[in-house]
């Protein structure tokens, strides 16, 4: 049960990011989704840098690593959003833009989330190296 409460509250509060990166930068999705590509960058670094600095340098609780990883980052990130935007773009004869928007989206989140792996690694040698 605690998992699940775990999952819930920051589920909830990825859900009020989400929608807050919405109100502060509202960006016209129909010329480029800026908003949402930014929003999925980002959680494509932080959860791998999360996830890979919770379990090699602090050995975080599973139930808290949960509700940081599936419900916050699962409601602040968006594919759905990125697919439904994609959509828009080709159907509205933007073919080109949705590609570059697909392309960029998938080769930067790849990009971010390696960096992010790297750089939870990189804090986990200068843990063990301080001990």
């Amino acid at each position: 049960m605690r998992r699940y409460i775990f999952v819930g509250i920051g589920a909830f509060c990825g859900a009020c990011a989400r929608y807050g990166a919405g109100v502060l930068f509202p960006l016209e999705a129909a010329a480029f989704p800026f908003r949402t590509m930014t929003v999925n960058l980002l959680g494509s670094f932080v959860l791998a840098f999360f996830l890979t600095a919770a379990l090699e340098v602090s050995r975080l609780d599973p139930d808290l690593r949960l509700g940081v990883s599936s419900g916050f980052l699962g409601a602040f990130t968006t594919f759905s959003a990125f697919c439904k935007e994609a959509v828009l773009l080709m159907e509205t004869g933007l073919i080109l833009r949705a590609l570059a928007y697909m392309l960029l989206s998938a080769a930067l989140g790849l990009m971010l989330a390696w960096l992010g792996v790297s750089l939870g690694h990189r804090l986990h040698k200068k843990e063990g190296a301080g001990q």
